[in-house]
């Protein structure tokens, strides 16, 4: 696994701060104000060339375009949903693949991101870590995930998730980057309290996040109330124990006041069954949280299967007999294969040559309005 990858002579200007981007105008001989118009027509206006920034000099654009791009990624596959969630497929230069998601509701609009080339974690149920970790996403990338989801929404883009491939927190510093641009007043300006970072349960960084001065949402992935089920679910849970993660997840509450999310896909026969929500509202009463319940969304070539909606149903009330408040996340885009890692693996298997010449395949996709 390499850390990142750059084979460009230009280089991409999503991975610069206004002030990184003043002192470098500054050193062309521009006025400081010059920056501000940049950033305005990147992450204003979506501008996609430097030929889109009208109110800047032609001389101007044409040497910004030979030091910086903006976009890097190609999209080579995008699926859509009649429940409004699109999903791209995007290649990077080095041939890396990730994925991203827009989400509508009728109260707001998300954008789930990925942090990394595949996953280090290997969730046993999951795609995203199927071909294991191959490498890091920049700071620049996963911000043009952000962009790029931002131009698929119909309105605008009201949250942001670090919910797709990769473990965000084993990606820190680059991932800590990314959320300061996505939230800054010059980027794309979404508060920190419409941001969530994902992770399976990194104590010493979720304590390192916690000290960072943002609102961030915190959701822990654990997926099983006990030790012994989430190390036969996740491979790290070996190296962490569901205690430590309780202990990391009260001083993230602690230092910000944020309640913490669980993220509970429910696994038919596996993980949903009456002991399991008994055991599991033991372990939320020992921290200010609430609980989101997923039905699994089907992996082929994995074994796991998706719970009855009755199942889940019981399931969360059994939780909330024992006090624990809970909601069933609606599944969306399950007919495009939205879930985590999904789009990108059928890809890997199907072999696809993904050729620049070849053009983006567009899928419009009907689902059952009772699903």
């Amino acid at each position: 696994m390499i850390d990142s990858y750059d084979d460009s002579s230009r280089a991409h200007i999503l991975t610069l701060t206004l002030d990184d981007l003043t002192t470098i105008l500054s050193d062309m001989g521009q006025k400081p104000f010059r920056a501000k118009q940049v950033a305005q027509w990147v992450y204003e206006h979506g501008a996609v060339s430097f030929e889109d920034m009208t109110n800047l000099s032609k001389a101007l654009r044409e040497s910004l375009a030979t030091r910086f791009e903006i976009y890097r990624s190609r999209i080579i596959h995008r699926t859509a949903s009649n429940d409004g969630t699109v999903k791209l497929l995007l290649e990077w230069p080095d041939g890396a693949t990730s994925e991203c998601v827009m989400i509508p509701t009728d109260r707001q609009t998300t954008g789930c991101i990925s942090s990394q080339v595949g996953c280090p974690v290997g969730c046993r149920f999951c795609a995203s870590g199927l071909d294991g970790l191959q490498r890091n996403l920049t700071a620049g990338e996963i911000v043009e995930q952000a962009l790029r989801v931002r131009a698929e929404a119909v309105g605008r883009l009201t949250n942001i998730v670090f919910m797709g491939l990769g473990e965000p927190l084993a990606n820190y510093g680059t991932v800590m980057q990314s959320v300061r641009m996505i939230n800054a007043s010059w980027g794309m300006g979404i508060g920190a309290r419409k941001i969530t970072i994902s992770t399976v349960g990194l104590p010493r960084q979720i304590r390192k996040l916690a000290d960072e001065g943002l609102q961030l949402n915190l959701a822990l992935s654990l997926h099983a109330p006990t030790d012994d089920l989430r190390r036969e679910l996740i491979p790290w849970a070996d190296r962490i124990s569901i205690d430590e993660l309780a202990k990391a997840c009260r001083y993230y509450f602690d230092r910000t006041g944020r309640e913490i999310t669980l993220e509970y896909t429910l696994l038919h026969a596996t993980n949903d069954l009456p002991q399991h929500a008994r055991e599991l509202a033991h372990f939320v009463k020992r921290l200010r949280c609430n609980v989101n319940l997923l039905r699994y969304n089907p992996v082929e070539s994995l074994p796991y299967r998706r719970p009855t909606s009755e199942a889940a149903h019981a399931f969360q009330q059994a939780l909330r007999k024992y006090g624990v408040n809970s909601h069933i996340r609606k599944s969306r885009g399950l007919d495009i294969e939205a879930a985590c890692g999904q789009l990108r693996y059928t890809e890997m298997k199907r072999g696809v040559d993904h050729d620049r010449s070849l053009p983006v395949r567009t899928v419009e996709v009907k689902v059952p309005r009772s699903c």
